[in-house]
């Protein structure tokens, strides 16, 4: 059963939603500030996080960038703040996806099971490329022997390019094969999440691993 936390101040909503979802066989708890998120998230393992932006203390944005420093869990932005550029503010600061209030709760159960869904690997396997280690099993990634911390997003999107070095992809191309299967992705997410990428791979040249070719597309270079 997946456990999820729900951060969200408005105590009516709140509960809708956690019933909603514990209706839905979830295992759930609530929050209603920033800094009890936190100290959920330090002391608890969550499968998931919905996340509301208007948080009473800590702004939605500072929780989600405090939870990257030191986890990968998926994060659902649930706000009522629809505008393109904060749309484009979360996902650079590690959303996996956005939903903007009001919503249905049937939308909102699709978007969770797309989050929680885990691609299955038929024969799990190490793939590395220059400093690179991917461990496609155990869902992690290692550099110059150190731990990155990346969200499942990211990772998805990593492992495809390891798969596929010294290839150009397009945004199109990229949103079609990685997330294919979650129907409100963007391109803009696919852009957003590249530049997340890169800032973490790359700490002073941002396309030593990951490409622009202008006009075109992405390239993982393999050398």
């Amino acid at each position: 059963m997946a456990k999820l936390l729900i951060v969200e101040d408005d105590e009516a909503l709140r509960r809708l939603v956690a019933d909603w979802l514990k209706r839905q066989n979830m295992e759930v708890e609530s929050v209603s500030t920033g800094q009890d998120a936190l100290a959920y998230l330090n002391a608890s393992e969550y499968d998931l996080v919905i996340l509301d932006i208007g948080l009473p203390d800590i702004e939605g944005f500072s929780v989600l960038e405090k939870v990257r420093q030191r986890s990968s869990v998926p994060v659902l932005i649930l706000t009522g703040k629809k505008t393109v550029e904060d749309k484009e503010r979360g996902f650079d600061v590690g959303a996996d996806d956005y939903l903007t209030k009001p919503f249905d709760m049937r939308e909102l159960t699709s978007r969770v099971r797309a989050l929680l869904r885990r691609p299955r690997q038929i024969t799990p396997e190490l793939l590395s490329r220059r400093d690179l280690l991917l461990d496609s099993k155990q869902h992690q990634v290692r550099k110059d022997n150190s731990d990155l911390k990346i969200s499942p997003k990211e990772f998805m999107l990593l492992e495809f390019f390891m798969r596929n070095p010294d290839q150009v992809f397009s945004a199109e191309a990229l949103l079609e094969r990685v997330w294919r299967s979650e129907s409100e992705a963007t391109e803009e997410a696919i852009v957003a999440c590249i530049r997340r990428l890169r800032k973490r791979l790359d700490e002073n040249n941002n396309e030593a691993y990951i490409g622009t070719v202008y006009g075109v597309g992405y390239i993982f270079k393999s050398n």
